[in-house]
């Protein structure tokens, strides 16, 4: 990427200390992202499986929403259910349309008085307006635009960070809780987009670079940027917005009921909830599956998928080289009849078939801390 194509786009706290450690940047949701550094997108996505891999996610939108009913408020926009949440705990949840699509799939983390917002970089500014159009009036959104995002992932994760930070160990999966590193306070999640084990921190801006190097510092940490993020998620079956999921989309279809918990699909009250409490009871047309193509071709997004007698049956959404299989994988939406375990289908890529089967996601066990 050119100097005049960076000045074009946003930086994070931590572009400079990228572009130091021999960071590829590359265009990413209006940001100047490293795509990968010297070791290349395969070296370090298998780093972050085997040891720990630090990510900026800076980019990503972060928020809060202020008030005593903010749990309640934000229920009233998503299928989630915060009222009863315990104070530092989070959901993975989704904005819903009327028509039942996926706005945005975001993170949502309860405070004593507000709610804390984590979303796609790429549809910040579309949530943030429709938070604050419909939520304005009950709570105050507070866009946060002075603090860097890291996440540091893999099954050395806890090892390495609870050198600095101590008491990270004994967080949870999918909790967040106020700690201190080097004397910086931070916000710290155990959560990340890798289906490994690891930690999202929060870091005031001007801290960020002096914090980055510390935590690269310890010997199993290594820098891992944008290109084996997309691979890790896809081998652990996580969606990606604008990919896998949109607003034409609904959680049901997209294999995401597990986020609608009984007292929502009992009361409803969120955009959409006819349509998608219908497909949970009734189900769906078509379901979002996992393919494994064989041989070595992959098969990327918008690729056709057909039966195995030619008539087409779906589409390919997020598919590519799978480092840690060492073969190519795919996810993507077949009509239901199709989307049976080891059903045989075609992949088309460039008016070639490729076989491939269904199977079920994630392709790699996710490796969560839950005990």
């Amino acid at each position: 990427m050119t100097v005049n194509q960076c000045q074009d786009l946003k930086q994070t706290p931590l572009s400079e200390l990228h572009r130091k450690l021999g960071a590829k940047m590359v265009p990413y949701a209006g940001y100047a992202m490293p795509l990968q550094f010297g070791r290349g997108i395969i070296a370090e996505h298998l780093h972050t499986r085997r040891q720990a891999a630090l990510f900026d996610v800076s980019h990503m939108g972060m928020a809060i929403l202020h008030g005593d009913d903010a749990a309640q408020a934000l229920e009233t926009l998503t299928p989630g259910d915060y009222r009863e949440l315990p104070v530092g705990s989070m959901r993975y949840t989704m904005l819903t349309n009327d028509a039942g699509g996926i706005i945005d799939d975001l993170m949502a983390i309860k405070g004593s008085h507000h709610m804390s917002l984590i979303v796609n970089a790429s549809r910040k500014e579309v949530d943030f307006a429709h938070i604050d159009k419909h939520l304005g009036h009950r709570c105050r959104l507070e866009v946060v635009e002075d603090r860097a995002l890291v996440a540091l992932q893999g099954p050395a994760a806890a090892t390495a960070l609870a050198r600095l930070a101590p008491p990270c160990r004994h967080l949870m999966f999918m909790n967040a809780e106020k700690l201190t590193i080097a004397d910086v306070p931070c916000y710290i999640s155990r959560s990340g987009y890798t289906g490994e084990d690891g930690y999202e921190i929060s870091i005031p801006a001007g801290d960020a670079v002096r914090l980055a190097e510390l935590i690269l510092d310890e010997p199993e940490v290594a820098p891992v940027g944008i290109g084996a993020r997309d691979t890790l998620r896809l081998e652990a079956g996580l969606t990606l917005y604008g990919n896998d999921i949109d607003e034409t989309t609904t959680p049901v279809e997209a294999g995401l009921s597990w986020t609608i918990p009984t007292r929502r699909r009992a009361e409803g009250g969120f955009p959409g909830d006819t349509v998608i409490l219908r497909q949970i009871e009734e189900g769906t047309e078509r379901k979002r599956v996992g393919l494994v193509p064989e041989g070595k071709t992959p098969a990327r997004a918008r690729t056709p998928i057909m039966d195995k007698n030619g008539a087409p049956i779906g589409e390919v959404t997020s598919g590519g080289f799978g480092p840690s299989l060492g073969g190519p994988v795919a996810m993507g939406y077949v009509d239901t009849g199709h989307a049976g375990l080891d059903t045989p289908v075609d992949l088309m890529v460039r008016s070639k078939a490729v076989p491939a089967r269904i199977v079920r996601l994630p392709f790699v066990p996710h490796g969560y801390f839950t005990q």
